[in-house]
């Protein structure tokens, strides 16, 4: 992206390649998310401002991070607000070393022939997955 200045406005290409969805994915935050209004001009050219681009990266992290669905991220909007929304510190998993060591590779031919030893995982890791499989169990029973 070009240098520009913090408080610039972005094109959707921009915020597109910023945040790490198509643009089609933005156009279509926008019908189901009303705080989301970029400033538009001839042609229809949406341009965002920083406090725009600011919340889709927030809606973002609850869509694909998270685990929110989009009527979940749209009652957080209604709730809390926007600025509300962006308060809200974004939450850091940590991850044990146990958790990314691979173990060795076994032979093609003895993949299924040993037993596989169980590695020691964290208790934090652990929560953390146990608190992912609730929130899924709760978005499946919603759905």
């Amino acid at each position: 992206m070009a240098d520009k200045s913090a408080d610039a406005f972005r094109t959707i290409s921009e915020v597109a390649e910023t945040i790490g969805v198509p643009q089609h994915v933005l156009r279509f935050w926008e019908t189901r998310f009303p705080a989301v209004k970029p400033l538009k001009r001839g042609g229809n050219r949406r341009y965002y401002r920083p406090e725009d681009v600011e919340l889709l990266r927030a809606i973002n992290r609850l869509l694909y991070t998270d685990g929110y669905t989009i009527k979940g991220v749209q009652k957080l909007l209604k709730d809390k607000g926007p600025k509300g929304l962006l308060a809200e510190p974004t939450p850091v998993i940590p991850v044990s070393a146990a958790v990314t060591t691979l173990p060795e590779a076994a032979p093609p031919g003895e993949l299924f022939a040993r037993p596989v030893q169980p590695t020691a995982v964290d208790a934090a890791f652990v929560t953390s997955l146990r608190a992912i499989r609730d929130r899924l169990a709760g978005a499946l029973a919603q759905a």
